[in-house]
C-alpha cells in the first residue's frame, strides 16, 4: 500500500464523517417544521434525541468489540449505507412512533458501528502525524454542521418541504456508501501495519474481557472518558436545542436562526480543531501531558461561554459566546481519541472507543430530553437554565482530567516504538 494512501484513508473517513453529523444535525434543524407537521411536543422531540444517544451507547461498545475482530473497510461501508437508509425512510414518518424508531433506534444503530473502526484504522496508518489526521477527520464533523444549516436554509425552499431535505441527504451519503466498496482498503486484514513491538499486532483478536481491563481498570482512560462525557451532554443539548432557544428568545425565523448558530460556532470550532492538531503533534513529543492538559483548559475556558450563551441579551451576542464556545470544543475534540489512545494499548482501540462512546452517549445523552423538560416547564427561561447546567458540566470534567494530569497519566501512558 502506497505512502500517500493514508492521506487518502483520511480524505474518505471525512466524507463519511460529513454525512454522518450532517444528517444527525437535520433534525435540530428541522425541529420547528416536524413539530408543526406531525404534532410532537418539547418532551417528545426530547425523548427522541435521548434515544439516540441512548442506541449509541448501547450498540458502540459491541461496534468496538466486532471492530478489533473483522475488516473495519466492510464495517465502515454497511454503517455508511445503513444510516443513510434509515435517514432516507425518516423522511416517511406521520408521527411520534415512526420518528422514535427511524430516527433514534434503526439510525442510531447504523452509525454506531461507523466510530470504533474508523478511528482505529486511522490510528494503523498514522503514528506521528496522529493528532493532525485526526484533526482533519474531526474537521469533517463541522463542515457537515455548518453546511447543513446553510443547506437545509436552501433546501426548505428548493425542495419544498422537511421531508425532502431528509431524502436527499440519505440518498447522497447511500451513494458515498457504494464507492467505499471500491476505494476504501482495510489495513488490518492482509497487512501487517504494526504500531507496537510487542507480540501483539492490529490483526490479534484478543478476548473481550482483556479489552474491558485495559479500559475499566485504567484510571487515565476513565478521566478521558469523564471529560468526553461532558462534552457528548453539551454538544447533545445545543446540536438539538440551539436553533430553537435562538429563534423563540429572538423571536427569529428558524432558517435564520439555525444558520447563525449552527454555521459560527462550527466555524470557529473547525478552525480550531485544524490549528489544534498541529500544536499538539509539534509539542506533545516533548511534553507528553501536553494534550491532556490541553483538553483539561479547554473545558475550563469553554464553561463561561455556555454561561454567557444562556444570558445573552442579544442574538449577536448568542452568536459571539457560541463562536468562543466553538474554539474550546475544538481544541479539546481534536484530542479526543489520541488522548485515549495515549494509555490504551493498540490492540483494545477499538474495544477502547466502543466503551468511551458507549458512556459518553449513554450519559450525554441525558441532556435532550433534560433540555426539553425544562423548555416544556419555563420556556426560554428553562434554555437558559440548562445552558448554566451545561458550563457545571464542563466543570466537573475538567476537575477529572486535571487528577489524570497529576497522578495518573505517568503510570498509564503506553510507549509506542
Amino acid at each position: 500500500m502506497s505512502k500517500s494512501y493514508k492521506w487518502l484513508l483520511i480524505g474518505l473517513l471525512s466524507c463519511a464523517f460529513f454525512f454522518h453529523q450532517a444528517d444527525r444535525a437535520l433534525f435540530g434543524l428541522l425541529t420547528i417544521p416536524i413539530q408543526k407537521d406531525i404534532g410532537l411536543t418539547d418532551v417528545q422531540i426530547g425523548w427522541i434525541n435521548t434515544t439516540l444517544s441512548w442506541t449509541l451507547a448501547a450498540m458502540t461498545v459491541v461496534a468496538g468489540f466486532i471492530g478489533d475482530r473483522f475488516s473495519r473497510k466492510w464495517i465502515i461501508t454497511v454503517s455508511l449505507v445503513a444510516w443513510s437508509l434509515m435517514t432516507v425512510c425518516m423522511g416517511f414518518v406521520g408521527g411520534f412512533a415512526g420518528a422514535l424508531f427511524f430516527r433514534s433506534v434503526a439510525t442510531g444503530v447504523g452509525e454506531s458501528f461507523y466510530a470504533p473502526s474508523a478511528y482505529a484504522l486511522i490510528a494503523v496508518h498514522h503514528r506521528e502525524t496522529r493528532s493532525v489526521a485526526l484533526s482533519i477527520h474531526q474537521a469533517a464533523l463541522y463542515v457537515g454542521l455548518m453546511v447543513s444549516g446553510l443547506v437545509v436554509a436552501w433546501a426548505l425552499g428548493f425542495l419544498g418541504t422537511w421531508r425532502n431535505v431528509f431524502i436527499a441527504f440519505g440518498v447522497a451519503g447511500c451513494v458515498l456508501g457504494v464507492a467505499f466498496v471500491w476505494l476504501l482498503k482495510d489495513g488490518m486484514n492482509g497487512e501487517q501495519l504494526s504500531t507496537t513491538t510487542t507480540a501483539a499486532s492490529e490483526d490479534t483478536r484478543p478476548p473481550l474481557s482483556a479489552g474491558l481491563r485495559a479500559y475499566f481498570c485504567n484510571p487515565s482512560a476513565l478521566c478521558a472518558t469523564a471529560g468526553f462525557v461532558a462534552i457528548v451532554f453539551v454538544n447533545n443539548a445545543y446540536l438539538f436545542w440551539a436553533p430553537k432557544f435562538a429563534a423563540e428568545k429572538f423571536l427569529l425565523d428558524v432558517g435564520v436562526a439555525g444558520k447563525g448558530v449552527m454555521l459560527w460556532h462550527h466555524f470557529f470550532a473547525f478552525a480550531a480543531i485544524l490549528a489544534g492538531g498541529v500544536l499538539t503533534d509539534k509539542f506533545v513529543s516533548r511534553f507528553p501531558r501536553f494534550r491532556l492538559g490541553f483538553q483539561a483548559l479547554a473545558l475550563l475556558c469553554g464553561a463561561p461561554m455556555l454561561i454567557w450563551i444562556g444570558l445573552a441579551p442579544s442574538f449577536a451576542g448568542l452568536l459571539v459566546a457560541a463562536s468562543a464556545y466553538g474554539v474550546f470544543r475544538g481544541f479539546f475534540e481534536v484530542n479526543t481519541h489520541a488522548s485515549l489512545f495515549d494509555v490504551v494499548p493498540p490492540q483494545f482501540r477499538s474495544t477502547a472507543v466502543g466503551l468511551l462512546n458507549m458512556i459518553a452517549f449513554f450519559f450525554g445523552g441525558l441532556s435532550g430530553v433534560a433540555m426539553g423538560a425544562l423548555s416544556q416547564k419555563w420556556g426560554v427561561r428553562g434554555f437558559e437554565i440548562g445552558f448554566g447546567v451545561m458550563a457545571a458540566t464542563y466543570a466537573l470534567g475538567a476537575a477529572l482530567m486535571v487528577y489524570s494530569f497529576f497522578f495518573t497519566f505517568k503510570r498509564n501512558r503506553v510507549l509506542e516504538t
